[in-house]
């Protein structure tokens, strides 16, 4: 799924578990982590792409969903960091030993990490094997779930239309609750 649904998506979530409980969820923490697992994986991939398109250099590499990207030990250097960075950052393991160490720390649980956890679900389903499969059992199997890509018109704009929907459900069940709250005074 594209990076920025993964951010309001987790922060629809989180509006969602706000309405049900005393202690709200914190939205933008719940994006941060919505979006964290490819914020993590194409940081320094993007930044370093950025740059030549800015000093008019040209690209060693350039894979573009919706097309095959070759195997990973063919691959620039770069890229393979990348693979690598995104096999840590999609994988339910390394989530939840993470999500672990945190809740240890902090000594309470950090819902918000939720948004990591909904990203690897999503992308699960919506990576083909053609651009960055899921590897959401790595680094113990490394199977990975032959999906409809997120860039496929049909997906991409229904995604759109679940996320607008979600938007203006959550805003007029938030109202509802603001009003009956208000009754109650």
């Amino acid at each position: 799924m594209d990076f920025f649904s993964h951010g309001l998506w987790a922060g629809a979530g989180a509006k969602a578990v706000n309405l049900k409980i005393k202690k709200p969820l914190r939205f933008w923490l719940a994006i941060l982590f919505g979006v964290f697992p490819d914020a993590f994986a194409f940081a320094i991939s993007f930044t370093y792409l950025n740059w030549i398109r800015i000093t008019g250099g040209t690209s060693p590499f350039i894979v573009r969903p919706g097309e095959m990207e070759p195997p990973v030990q063919d691959q620039h250097p770069l890229l393979q960091l990348t693979h690598a960075l995104y096999n840590i950052s999609h994988s339910f393991f390394i989530f939840f030993l993470i999500f672990g160490l945190v809740t240890w720390y902090f000594r309470r649980p950090v819902w918000e990490m939720g948004g990591w956890l909904l990203h690897i679900l999503m992308d699960i389903p919506s990576h083909s094997y053609a651009f960055f499969p899921t590897p959401f059992l790595w680094p113990i199997s490394g199977f990975k779930v032959n999906g409809i890509p997120w860039s496929t018109p049909a997906f991409f704009f229904t995604n759109i239309a679940l996320l607008v929907t979600s938007y203006i459900l959550l805003w007029i069940l938030a109202r509802r609750k603001k009003l009956k709250m208000k009754n109650y005074e």
